[in-house]
């Protein structure tokens, strides 16, 4: 239809100035905001994403948290559950390489807030396992277990046993384990 094209050219022609011009193409990627008008939709998600990242990119942080914010309110209805699954894992590993813990705490938390509603059970999962490995960095183990209960209960089967079917996420939970208490040289648990 004639309004996605507006939609699609104006994020496109945004995109264009990412590299150039950051703030100018923060300017452009809001205009296709406003031509959305209040329908969630892709080309919306799409530029908030890039918001986003241009944000980080300049270090806006509190701007770049409203605009991720913003970004979760779509991921219910506008955009595929995979699409939004994607992008969201892209963004976290993208902020991921800050080094402002702070700020990263409060992007996952905010995230896991997010999934509540969502029932997305894998990017749960992950967003929970890059929050156990930033109390690890930190040294808060004490966090970190309480992280590693809950990853652990989300991977036994109604009858407690470790559910064989997610191997994977067991072997990543035990892993982060093991780190904690070599760390805490707790000889015991190992």
């Amino acid at each position: 239809s004639e309004p996605d094209v507006d939609l699609e050219n104006q994020y496109y022609n945004s995109k264009a100035l990412k590299e150039e011009d950051p703030k100018g193409a923060l300017d452009n990627f809001q205009k296709v905001l406003d031509l959305e008008g209040g329908d969630k939709g892709e080309w919306g998600f799409k530029a908030l994403k890039q918001m986003i990242k241009i944000n980080f990119r300049l270090q806006n942080y509190d701007e770049m948290m409203r605009r991720y914010k913003a970004l979760l309110t779509y991921i219910k209805s506008a955009v595929t559950r995979n699409h939004s699954e994607k992008s969201i894992n892209s963004i976290l590993d993208y902020i991921s390489t800050s080094k402002q813990m702070e700020l990263l705490q409060d992007f996952y938390e905010t995230t896991l807030e997010a999934l509540k509603d969502a029932k997305n059970e894998r990017l749960w999962f992950k967003t929970m396992t890059k929050l156990g490995k930033l109390y690890f960095d930190r040294e808060e183990y004490s966090r970190l277990s309480k992280i590693l209960k809950q990853l652990h209960a989300s991977c036994q089967t109604d009858d407690g046993e470790d559910d064989l079917k997610k191997g994977t996420q067991l072997l990543e939970i035990y892993a982060l384990e093991i780190q904690m208490y070599t760390a805490q040289k707790n000889n015991k648990k190992l």
